[in-house]
C-alpha cells in the first residue's frame, strides 16, 4: 500500500505531500518546480542534477547516475532527479546549473555615500639594491622604506618573508607592498600596480548570500553576484540550522563549509565577469546574522541556543583569507563586522551604517523583516535593537501554497470587494506557481479589506462565493484557478496560512511596540520607517499597514530600503570611519529581550488582530473600511 510523503523544493520553498514511489523530477513536473531535462526525464542527458543532503527517503544510487555523476558529487549529495525514487520525506535543493526559472534575489540596497579610505593600500617603491657598502637585510631595507611613507613598524607574514628575496631580486628592487591597517604587509608585487587593488564585501543571509566585487581606487562595484544559502537543506529558520550544528561534531563543519563554498563561487563567478584575478582582492569584508556570523567562523553555537542566548564575540574580528579557505589572495584581510546581541547580528550593523539612523535627528523605526526579523529604534542620542522570532512565513513556509520569489510566484494581488474576483501579478509574467511573501501579505490584506476575514482572521459566514470553499470541513479562499495555474492546481490561502501570518506579524509588531515604549514614542512620533532586506522588494505599502505589520504612519513616511546589509558591508570596505562606527554601534546600541518585558504577553496577544485589538492604534484603517463598508451597503441597495 502506498504511502504518503512530504518533499520540499529549495530555493523555491515549496512544499508538497505526494505518494510515494514517484521519481523527484515525476513530483517537481507535478507541483510546477521547473527542473532542467534535455531527455525528458529518460536518465540519459545528466542535466537534472539535484542534491539532497540526508537521502535515506530515497533509493540506491542507480546505474545512470554512477555514470553520469562524478563519485566526489556524489558524496556532496548529488542525485539525478529522474532516477532518484521517493519513498520517505526528503528536502530536495536544486541547483542554479538545474534550475528553469530563478529566484528573486534582492542585491541591492540604500547606501549612503563616504569618503574613500580602505584599510588595505598600496604602496610603490624603489628599493635601493644592497651592495658591500648597504648590506642591509631585505626585510628591513622594505620596511624602512614604508616608514618613510607613513608606516610604524610593519609586519609581515612568515609566507610571504620566506619568498622576498627572490620577489625582490625578481622585480629588480621595483615593487608594489600591499599593506593592511598601517602595519601589516599583505602583498609584494613586481612594479607599479598601485592601480589594481580589489575588495569583496559579503552578505551572509538565511536564505540568499550576496556578494560584492570592489574597486577599491575607486570604490565602484564592478560586479553583484548571488546564489540561495545552501544551508537551506537542513532548514529554513535559523533555529533548525543550530540544532543540526549541534547534533555532532561534524555538522557545524559542514555548515562552515558550504557558506565558504558559496563565497568562493561567488568571488570566481565575479572575477570570471570582470577578467579579474582573485589574487588582487585583497580585503573581505563580512556581515550576517549572529548564527550566520558565527557558523562562518566555525565558532561553537551551544551557548547561542540556551538562555540567555549568550553569543561567543561581539567585537569585529579579522583573519587572514587562507586560514578560513577564502579564495583571495591567501594573505588578504577578512574583516568580519561586530554583532549586537545573540540574535541581532552584523547585519543589523549594516542596516544602521547603510540608513544612517545613528546620525540623525529624526526618530526612525527599521524593521529588517525575515525569519528572524529585527527592529530597531532610535536616533542619534540613542538606538534599541530587539530579535523577533517572526518564523518563515513571510519567506514562504508553513504556508500551503507558499514560495520563494521566483518565476510564476503571485506577488501582488487585488480583490474585488463587490464580486471578490482576483486581479494578481506574476514573477516574469508566467503562469501561477505559488504565492511568495509580498504576494500573501497582500491576499490577507485584500480579504481583511473586503471582509472576506474578521479582525481576528476568521473567514466570514456571511460570503457567497465559488472562491470561498470547505475543504475537510476548513475554508479556504482560491486565488487562482487550477485552470489559470502552471500545476493545474488551484491556489489557495487557508485558515491555516492566515494564522502563520498572524503569527508572524505579530512578532514582528510587539518588537516595535515594546521598542517605542521602551524609547517612550507613539506612532506619531515617528518620522521615518525604513524597511530593509529581500522581503520588503515588492511589498505594498498599504497591505503592510493594513494589517498592522508595520505602525499606522502615512506612506511618505515609509521608505523600502532593499539588502542595506550588504550595502553597510560596502561600506565598511571602503571606509575605515565606518569600521570604527560599526565596532561603537555594538557598544551602544541598546538590546532588550522581548519575553523579558512586562508588556510582551498582552502586546502580543493584541497584535494577533488585524490590524490591532486596539483600533485606536490604526485610524487610518478604520476609516479606510468603515468607508469600503459604507460603499458596499450603498451598492448592495442600488442593486
Amino acid at each position: 500500500m502506498s504511502t504518503t510523503v512530504t518533499i520540499r523544493f529549495e530555493p523555491e520553498g515549496r512544499k508538497v505531500k505526494v505518494k510515494s514511489g514517484l521519481n523527484i523530477f515525476e513530483i517537481a513536473k507535478k507541483v510546477g518546480v521547473k527542473i532542467r531535462s534535455e531527455c525528458g526525464g529518460e536518465g540519459s542527458c545528466g542535466k537534472c542534477r539535484v542534491v539532497v543532503e540526508d537521502q535515506s527517503g530515497l533509493t540506491e544510487v542507480s546505474e545512470n547516475e554512477l555514470q553520469l555523476i562524478k563519485p566526489k558529487d556524489l558524496g556532496r549529495g548529488y542525485r539525478l532527479a529522474c532516477r532518484a525514487m521517493v519513498n520517505d520525506d526528503i528536502v530536495v535543493f536544486v541547483p542554479p546549473e538545474s534550475r528553469v526559472g530563478v529566484r528573486k534575489i534582492q542585491v541591492e540596497g540604500m547606501e549612503r555615500p563616504v569618503e574613500l579610505d580602505p584599510v588595505v593600500k598600496k604602496v610603490h617603491l624603489m628599493l635601493s639594491k644592497p651592495s658591500v657598502d648597504d648590506m642591509e637585510p631585505d626585510f628591513d631595507r622594505l620596511a624602512a622604506s614604508l616608514q618613510k611613507r607613513g608606516l610604524n613598524q610593519p609586519e609581515i607574514d612568515h609566507e610571504l618573508l620566506r619568498a622576498l628575496p627572490d620577489v625582490l631580486r625578481d622585480a629588480e628592487w621595483n615593487i608594489t607592498a600591499t599593506v593592511w591597517n598601517n602595519k601589516r604587509i599583505i602583498s609584494v608585487e613586481k612594479g607599479n600596480t598601485s592601480n589594481v587593488i580589489y575588495g569583496f564585501s559579503v552578505d551572509i543571509g538565511t536564505s540568499k548570500i550576496v556578494g560584492y566585487l570592489v574597486d577599491l581606487t575607486s570604490g565602484d562595484v564592478i560586479s553583484i553576484r548571488s546564489l540561495e544559502n545552501p544551508q537551506m537543506v537542513f532548514g529554513e529558520d535559523i533555529i533548525s540550522r543550530v540544532y543540526y550544528a549541534m547534533s555532532d561534531k561534524e555538522a557545524s563543519k559542514r555548515l562552515q563549509e558550504m557558506t565558504i563554498g558559496t563565497i568562493n563561487k561567488l568571488i570566481t563567478e565575479a572575477c570570471q565577469e570582470t577578467n579579474i584575478n582573485p589574487n588582487k582582492i585583497y580585503e573581505v569584508t563580512v556581515v550576517g546574522n549572529t548564527v550566520m556570523h558565527h557558523l562562518f567562523l566555525g565558532i561553537q553555537l551551544k551557548y547561542l541556543a540556551l538562555a540567555p542566548y549568550v553569543p561567543t564575540i561581539k567585537r569585529p574580528i579579522d583573519i587572514k583569507a587562507g586560514s578560513l579557505k577564502i579564495e583571495t589572495n591567501p594573505h588578504a584581510n577578512v574583516h568580519v563586522l561586530p554583532v549586537i546581541a545573540g540574535f541581532v547580528g552584523a547585519d543589523a550593523i549594516a542596516d544602521i551604517l547603510a540608513t544612517g539612523i545613528h546620525e540623525t535627528d529624526e526618530m526612525c523605526l527599521l524593521m529588517d523583516i525575515g525569519t528572524n526579523g529585527e527592529v530597531l529604534v532610535g536616533n542619534r542620542e540613542d538606538i534599541v535593537a530587539c530579535s523577533c522570532a517572526a518564523g518563515p512565513a513571510f519567506e514562504d513556509m508553513h504556508i500551503k501554497h507558499g514560495m520563494k520569489a521566483a518565476t510564476g510566484a503571485i506577488e501582488k494581488l487585488k480583490i474585488n470587494p463587490d464580486t471578490w474576483e482576483v486581479k494578481y501579478e506574476t514573477i516574469d509574467g508566467a503562469k501561477p506557481v505559488g504565492i511568495c511573501g509580498s504576494g500573501i501579505i497582500d491576499a490577507v490584506a485584500e480579504m481583511f479589506r473586503c471582509a472576506i476575514i474578521d479582525q481576528d482572521g476568521r473567514f466570514s459566514k456571511n460570503i457567497r462565493t465559488p472562491r470561498l470553499r470547505h475543504v475537510n470541513g476548513k475554508p479556504e479562499f482560491i486565488i487562482a484557478w487550477k485552470h489559470e495555474t502552471e500545476s493545474d492546481t488551484d491556489i489557495t490561502i487557508s485558515q491555516k496560512d492566515i494564522q502563520e501570518i498572524q503569527l508572524a506579524k505579530a512578532a514582528m509588531h510587539t518588537g516595535a511596540a515594546i521598542l517605542m515604549e521602551k524609547k517612550e514614542v507613539t506612532e506619531k512620533d515617528l518620522d521615518r520607517v525604513y524597511i530593509a532586506g529581500a522581503f520588503g522588494r515588492c511589498l505594498n505599502a498599504e497591505s503592510a499597514r493594513f494589517i498592522g505589520l508595520i505602525p499606522d504612519v502615512p506612506s511618505q513616511k515609509i521608505a523600502f530600503v532593499g539588502n542595506t546589509a550588504i550595502s553597510g558591508a560596502k561600506m565598511a570596505l571602503t571606509s575605515k570611519e565606518i569600521r570604527e562606527t560599526a565596532q561603537k554601534l555594538s557598544t551602544n546600541v541598546r538590546y532588550v529581550e522581548l519575553a523579558a518585558a512586562p508588556s510582551f504577553h498582552n502586546e502580543f496577544l493584541s497584535s494577533m488582530f488585524f490590524p490591532h485589538r486596539d483600533m485606536r492604534k490604526y485610524p487610518t484603517v478604520t476609516k479606510i473600511i468603515s468607508s469600503a463598508r459604507s460603499q458596499k451597503s450603498r451598492n448592495a441597495n442600488q442593486k
